[in-house]
């Protein structure tokens, strides 16, 4: 049960006895003009799945609720004094002149039955989701609120504890915790479908990216966060953006990778209708961080938090919420779509010499932003010589072997695990002929958790002789329209691989492998 909130009147007069003591809790001497000007001073209540806030003049008051959840404990004072404290000191690191302090809740009999953090009142029209949804463009402030929380990240707390918080088997304890409420208190809000959808798509996701995970501790990416950044905590100001109401109540769950903390700024984005500015704070992010991040860990992380947001929603709903249930929703979706963009692919672009092979999968590598891996390129680097250098040959012979053909597909499948497990998608250009390297490509798409997509380039026989005739001297591959028959002749049928018809235009065969690779 939540205690009955205390009236406003009430509020104000006990905060007004003590928060002089409060703001002296290492509160600048000065604050911003910039936070007090042109604040709405009517009082005002809100809600959340934690706390009641109320709205006094300028100031902010903030209540614990004395529930349990999942994930906090607050039935007692001594834990909401407690959390309170913890919530002023860390939201400090951010907006120091925001967080006023701590104040005694006095009732009627004098003495103390609650505590409440004390904040200066934020300008509401300044709020990112207000901005957002008044159409207000927020280019300048979202590129200033990327370099402040970059910087924030790299003085962040790093430790051995967070980065046990932020290893694999935790990320995969968090979405298992997440899954739980969905199924069990969400049963009744959300289709039970779509998170049994979600948790295969997550827990895959992670099965092939130990790799990912461990080098990302050991470049530094796991720091004491913020850990719940959203629209409605983050007002846009003249003087620059201030970032409030981090996750206090738990360590560990503030504990996070860096791409983990802003994408949920990113997911939040998303759910206002601003796709373009979630995208734009993304980048700005990576600018400002000069960390180039892995798109696939982007939204995944983006799934998760809007998993958390899910999870919180469903409990507002048992709480008496009567939005929370299409929120819960919306959020589900948010986060289903983002683990299907999230999947890792192994893109076998085959096909005889002249089929297009190449020119589609260059096409494809600009659509998706995938690298591609080319057997020839691959071949010729084996051989100790420039990529142009002709080693013509007759059909295997020379560096065209079985053995130096062999050799070339492992190095091509070695580099594409790399790329794999580190959650990078990756096409790989070569004629894919011989099934034993199609295996070998297959078992490792399998041992990264990774799906395998063959695609197979076919145009006529008089298409792919004019091609290899008018190609130009130095290419990288060494074949001609002699070799392309003698390849036609002994290699064997890719019947699991789609077909690419690429006598038609670039475009129009690009879609149908887009199609394929269900990006159409």
């Amino acid at each position: 049960m939540v205690a009955e909130p205390p009236r406003r009147d009430d509020l104000a007069a006990s905060a007004d006895r003590t928060v002089s003591a409060a703001v002296g809790e290492g509160v600048p001497a000065a604050i911003s003009p910039g936070l007090v000007s042109m604040v709405d001073a009517s009082p005002a209540v809100a809600e959340t799945h934690v706390s009641v806030v109320f709205f006094v003049g300028d100031r902010v008051y903030k209540l614990k609720k004395p529930i349990e959840l999942p994930f906090v404990d607050l039935r007692r004072r001594v834990d909401r004094e407690a959390i309170c404290h913890r919530e002023v000191e860390l939201n400090r690191r951010l907006s120091p002149d925001v967080y006023l302090g701590v104040v005694d809740l006095v009732g009627g009999d004098g003495e103390v039955c609650d505590h409440l953090v004390a904040m200066v009142r934020m300008p509401a029209d300044r709020r990112l989701s207000h901005l957002i949804g008044a159409g207000i463009d927020i280019t300048n402030g979202v590129r200033d609120l990327a370099v402040l929380i970059a910087d924030f990240h790299r003085r962040a707390e790093r430790s051995a504890s967070i980065d046990a918080a932020v290893s694999r088997p935790a990320v995969i304890r968090n979405w298992e915790d997440n899954l739980d409420v969905l199924h069990r208190d969400g049963a009744d809000i959300v289709d039970p479908v779509v998170v049994e959808r979600v948790g295969y798509l997550a827990h895959r996701y992670l099965e092939g990216r130990i790799t990912l995970f461990d080098e990302r501790i050991a470049e530094g990416c796991a720091v004491d966060g913020h850990g719940d950044l959203l629209a409605d905590d983050i007002y846009l100001l003249d003087d620059g953006p201030r970032v409030l109401d981090c996750l206090e109540f738990s360590d560990q769950l503030r504990s996070v990778d860096v791409l983990d903390d802003i994408a949920f700024l990113a997911m939040d984005l998303e759910r206002l209708g601003a796709p373009e500015a979630a995208a734009q704070w993304l980048n700005d992010y990576v600018d400002a961080s000069h960390h180039p991040q892995p798109h696939s860990l982007a939204h995944h992380y983006v799934a998760y938090r809007a998993g958390v947001r899910a999870k919180v929603a469903c409990l507002r709903a048992h709480q008496g919420d009567p939005a929370s249930g299409v929120l819960a929703r919306t959020f589900l979706d948010i986060a289903h779509r983002h683990l299907e963009r999230a999947r890792v692919r192994l893109v076998m672009v085959g096909g005889l010499p002249g089929s297009g092979k190449s020119t589609i999968a260059a096409a494809l590598s600009a659509h998706t932003g995938w690298p591609v891996l080319r057997s020839d390129e691959t071949r010729k680097r084996l051989a100790g010589v420039a990529a142009e250098t002709s080693m013509a040959a007759d059909y295997g012979a020379g560096i065209y072997t079985p053995e130096w053909s062999d050799a070339t597909y492992r190095a091509l499948l070695a580099e594409a695990e790399m790329l794999l497990e580190r959650g990078r998608s990756v096409i790989v250009d070569a004629s894919w002929t011989e099934i034993g390297h199609r295996n070998d490509a297959t078992a490792i798409a399998m041992a990264t958790a990774s799906d395998v997509v063959p695609l197979i380039c076919e145009a006529p026989v008089e298409v792919t002789d004019a091609r290899l005739d008018a190609r130009p001297g130095g290419s990288v591959s060494d074949a001609d329209r002699r070799i392309a028959h003698e390849m036609a002749a002994r290699g064997r049928p890719w019947h699991e691989a789609a077909v690419i018809d690429t006598s038609l235009s670039v475009d129009a065969s690009v879609a149908v492998a887009l199609e394929e690779l269900g990006m159409g």
